[in-house]
């Protein structure tokens, strides 16, 4: 199994990742969290995970572990592909996604595209008991990124700028500072939008 792929990410959208390691240049599935951490002709370590299919050879990228480790958790639960456990992941960051499964929110899983309530439920029972908030992720940062993050983006979508893009910036801004204040998170998106 490929443990990560680390080299200079030569390609970029909103699914997908290539990243050229060696002259060779791998082409990995990501959700939107993997995205807004990535920029083109960076270089970056994302964790890999492969499927192996009588027709296809697909990997699928993460740019933390814990991401990863939430994404094999899903996938373990019947009737949870890969893709789908991607949109997953692109509907909620590693902490929201741990705190929905561990409240026992399907509501929230059933607002994800291609999750109907049985499969929103399945996800709840057989879960439920390997995360527990904070389990998957790894320091407390997370929790006050995401504070900052939310009162950022309220801020910028107040101040007129779109929502995704504001987003973009500010998750941008929070992955290469994360100790980041609320107002100098702010004045770096006004620089950028």
């Amino acid at each position: 199994m490929i443990e990560y792929i680390k080299g200079e990410v030569t390609e970029l959208t909103p699914t997908s990742a290539v990243i050229e390691c060696n002259g060779v240049g791998y082409l990995l599935n990501i959700s939107l969290n993997s995205f807004s951490a990535l920029s083109v002709g960076k270089g970056s370590k994302l964790f890999a995970y492969e499927v192996i299919r009588e027709d296809s050879q697909t990997l699928f990228g993460f740019t933390e572990r814990q991401e990863r480790e939430l994404f094999l958790l899903l996938i373990s639960v019947s009737g949870v592909g890969p893709n789908t456990a991607r949109m997953i992941l692109s509907s909620f960051s590693v902490a929201e996604l741990e705190g929905v499964i561990s409240s026992g929110n399907d509501k929230l899983l059933k607002n994800v595209k291609g999750i109907g309530a049985k499969t929103a439920q399945r996800i709840i029972v057989d879960l439920k008991d390997k995360i527990k908030p904070g389990s998957v992720t790894l320091n407390t940062t997370a929790a006050i990124n995401q504070e900052v993050s939310e009162e950022a983006l309220s801020a910028l979508v107040m101040l007129g700028f779109p929502q995704n893009v504001s987003q973009k910036c500010v998750n941008k801004i929070l992955s290469d500072n994360p100790s980041c204040k609320v107002e100098e998170v702010i004045k770096a998106a006004l620089k950028m939008l």
